[in-house]
């Protein structure tokens, strides 16, 4: 495997297209219908908290963040975390989830939320949240939600609806 000439920068408003095409290709159509599109439609992701992942300039990652409340307790939505599926498995997806969850955490963020496979997000930090503590817009298996906590007991202060939060 030949090394990856790959930089990591702040998404811009000119990748918006170029994200979703991103989008389409790794997750087709279905993913309109998925709860955490439908809870990330309600607010714009926070382009602070957003990255792209370019090989030359050929944009090839996106991970977004978008505000959220849980319950009492404001936090973030990860997601998605996209990489076009010919670039997979070469840790773009890992350097873009440590880039947003270290921009997270230097803005004082205490709780991101995502759904995802636990085995590939413990290595994060990402917990299981325990059931029926939150509740999402739509249908998720409960094993998928998960929780990082940069706010010792942030997350067991987070409980019930878990919903976009209007930001500006």
């Amino acid at each position: 495997m030949t090394e990856l000439s790959l930089v990591i920068r702040p998404e811009l408003p000119i990748d918006a297209q170029a994200i979703e095409r991103l989008h389409e290709r790794a997750f087709g159509p279905g993913r309109f219908a998925r709860t955490a599109f439908r809870l990330r439609e309600g607010a714009p992701h926070l382009a602070n908290l957003s990255f792209t992942a370019l090989v030359g300039t050929l944009i090839v990652g996106s991970v977004r963040m978008s505000p959220i409340t849980a319950g009492d307790v404001e936090g973030l939505m990860l997601g998605p975390l996209t990489v076009d599926p010919a670039f997979e498995s070469r840790g773009i997806g890992a350097a873009l989830m440590r880039r947003s969850i270290d921009a997270a955490r230097e803005e004082g963020h205490g709780l991101v939320l995502l759904v995802g496979d636990l085995p590939y997000y413990a290595r994060f930090g990402f917990v299981r949240v325990p059931p029926r503590q939150l509740e999402l817009p739509g249908p998720v298996n409960p094993d998928r939600l998960l929780a990082l906590e940069m706010d010792k007991g942030v997350l067991a202060r987070a409980r019930g609806p878990v919903l976009p939060k209007r930001v500006g």
